[in-house]
């Protein structure tokens, strides 16, 4: 996301008692951040301005949340949001600055999250060789299978075609079978649903929004993701056989 430089956002960012710039010194002891670790934890790999995230927090306060963005002036928007939403140190959020492409150096194992979002990401598909960057792309999901908890899920939403066609072969080849799936999620009434901003401009447009969720398989594949390359024909026989077990279920 580019945002045009906030000079107030790093200076109220320093001040927040739920901010973390880095967290790498807290991989494996997330959990022990929050009043109540007992609670059930979950991860948004980019939370954006954090409309929808701090709708989640509001709602759900027996939830523990971790959400994570790369820009400060974002995240200092978000900062707002959560303040607003749930008051200036609410107990069930933390704000991370980090890039999630690294995201196995600040979430481990013992983190055991129940469930990740990824919700509307770059999808990067202006060249074949940018897809590697994608949040949904094998390198991440295996980085996400150490963080997750046995049989944790992935919550995915996103506008573009190609992004989700792309990720349903990534999901399936990462071991993570599909629990629900839908190319209009509005239509579908699924609930809950918060919408963040870039939701609701893209349904402003007219564009249905795509959505599934993940649930991680006991058995992890054996293979390299980071020689992965999603070739048409690997992609066109893994999507016709999801399409066939989608039908069945």
């Amino acid at each position: 996301m580019h945002m045009r430089k906030k000079k107030w956002a790093r200076p109220e960012l320093a001040a927040c008692p739920f901010y973390t710039n880095g967290g790498e010194e807290y991989r494996n002891t997330w959990r022990s951040r929050f009043p109540e670790p007992e609670h059930p934890l979950h991860l948004e790999m980019g939370c954006g301005k954090g409309v929808s995230t701090a709708a989640m927090v509001k709602d759900n306060p027996g939830i523990n949340f971790v959400a994570c963005d790369m820009s400060p002036d974002v995240l200092g928007v978000a900062r707002r949001n959560m303040a607003g939403d749930s008051g200036e140190d609410p107990r069930n959020i933390q704000l991370v600055r980090t890039d999630i492409c690294f995201i196995s150096r600040l979430f481990g194992p013992e983190d055991g999250a129940e469930r990740i979002y990824i919700h509307f990401p770059n999808p990067w598909t202006e060249h074949p060789k940018h897809a590697k960057r994608r949040l949904t792309h094998p390198r991440q999901l295996m980085q996400y299978r150490e963080m997750l908890k046995p049989g944790g899920e992935i919550w995915f939403k996103t506008d573009d075609d190609t992004l989700f066609q792309d990720s349903l072969v990534y999901f399936d080849l990462c071991g993570f079978e599909t629990v629900y799936l839908t190319h209009d999620l509005h239509a579908a009434g699924f609930k809950p649903n918060y919408i963040s901003e870039h939701e609701a401009k893209f349904t402003a447009q007219g564009i249905p929004i795509k959505a599934g969720i993940f649930r991680m398989k006991e058995a992890g594949p054996d293979f390299d993701p980071t020689r992965y390359r999603l070739t048409p024909g690997v992609r066109a026989k893994a999507l016709e056989r999801l399409d066939r077990e989608t039908e069945r279920k």
